[in-house]
């Protein structure tokens, strides 16, 4: 089964911020260009203010809890889960098979910078663990077969028809905090489905279709 981060809140910081005093004396700090740090609200705040599309930017740490709960769960661990990270800037990171990603958050930013600056981690590998392309999300969807895109105002599913959907389909979740899809294929209302009757956070949403699946097919 594949999940999709989609419009993910993980990005380098971009051009129009580079000699920003924030982002400038974070560049020192770090001993590396702008161009090469992640964009973190919780660093760069003050420089963001008139950034485009701003509520959905700067948090990292979304993907960052998103891929964890993913990729150390027993359904990644037995090669049934694939995960798709497409960004706010339209790149797309492919994971390998078996890939942990550090827990530690720090060290999750310098591997996503390495990422970003060299296309994939680790730099030499000839079958890296991670790896990056510049690519649309409709691309990324067009590779797929049927998908469907979770909707804090979708239909409501309980856990075993989520997870019937979740085997056969593409699963779909943004990557960001605030606001909603910015591509026009995902504000198709039919293919809208949500958990529950409350707004959850990403990560929260990743970890109920995996353990959805994961009960259906006997693995806890």
């Amino acid at each position: 089964m594949n999940i999709v981060l989609a419009e993910s809140s993980l990005e380098t910081v971009p051009r129009e911020l580079w000699s920003h005093p924030v982002i400038v004396r974070d560049s020192k700090r770090r001993g590396r260009p702008p161009w090469r740090i992640l964009l973190d609200k919780a660093r760069h705040y003050h420089a963001m203010g008139t950034l485009p599309r701003k509520e959905k930017r700067g948090r990292p740490d979304i993907v960052h809890m998103s891929m964890l709960v993913a990729l150390y769960s027993p359904l990644a661990l037995s090669g049934t889960l694939r995960l798709y990270v497409h960004t706010i800037a339209d790149r797309v990171i492919y994971v390998g098979e078996g890939v942990r990603i550090p827990k530690n958050y720090n060290n999750f930013v310098g591997l996503m910078e390495q990422l970003f600056s060299l296309g994939k981690a680790p730099p030499n590998a000839e079958t890296p663990l991670l790896r990056v392309e510049h690519m649309t999300l409709d691309r990324l969807l067009d590779s797929f077969g049927d998908y469907v895109v979770m909707h804090e105002r979708g239909r409501r599913l309980d856990l075993g028809k989520l997870a019937d959907l979740a085997m056969d389909r593409t699963v779909v979740v943004g990557g960001f905090p605030h606001g909603d899809y910015d591509s026009p294929r995902l504000r198709d209302r039919d293919r809208w489905v949500r958990v529950g009757d409350t707004a959850i956070d990403a990560w929260q949403v990743v970890e109920r279709i995996v353990v959805a699946v994961e009960a259906k097919l006997g693995l806890i």
